[in-house]
């Protein structure tokens, strides 16, 4: 009996909610078990940038966790995940967890990803950089960290900001090894 794929998606509170968005809806039309954890921060920005509201978001997932429960099984190293992406990632978060500092869920499971060897991807959202967003970024690479920027593509020519975010949510999927139809390939027909 082959079991279903589990993949942890953590929405922190930078500018970019639409990927977070974007990612949950195409990890369960993948058919994969999502566990969700938003900031109180990223339910603010929902708000702002989208028609989403945290709670909606949280009833399309397989499960959602408080920010602050602590003791969320996706605390523990012992209940197996296939990964994890924070899309997307704010300074903040990324500093935590390059510092393995697990204030909060989306931390500490960012720390058990790296932990327990699993993979764990980064979308930071932040321009211009600093020298020590840079440092923060090279310390979560070096301790196994996926720094995915959501940098957008344009050689597939796309027609909306949905061509656009669902480009760069399949590029990220397909960094964590998740097939799916929404990357186009350099040189390949125009993506879904």
């Amino acid at each position: 009996m082959v079991e279903q794929k589990r993949i942890i998606l953590a929405i922190s509170g930078a500018s970019g909610a639409i990927y977070g968005i974007r990612a949950l809806q195409m990890l369960q039309s993948l058919g994969f078990e999502t566990h969700l954890v938003i900031s109180k921060t990223a339910g603010l920005v929902l708000k702002q940038e989208t028609d989403m509201t945290a709670e909606a978001l949280q009833a399309i997932a397989s499960f959602s966790y408080q920010p602050d429960d602590l003791t969320a099984p996706i605390a523990s190293g012992s209940f197996h995940t296939d990964g994890m992406l924070v899309v997307p990632c704010s300074i903040k978060t990324l500093s935590g967890i390059a510092n393995s500092y697990a204030e909060n869920l989306i931390q500490r499971a960012a720390d058990v990803c790296l932990k327990e060897g699993r993979p764990l991807l980064l979308a930071v959202r932040e321009a211009p950089l600093h020298s020590g967003h840079l440092h923060q970024m090279q310390l979560a690479a070096q301790a196994g960290a996926i720094i995915f920027p959501p940098v957008p593509s344009f050689y597939g020519h796309p027609a909306s900001i949905e061509e656009l975010v669902n480009q760069t949510i399949g590029r990220m999927l397909m960094r964590l090894g998740i097939e799916n139809a929404y990357y186009k390939e350099w040189g390949k027909d125009k993506a879904h």
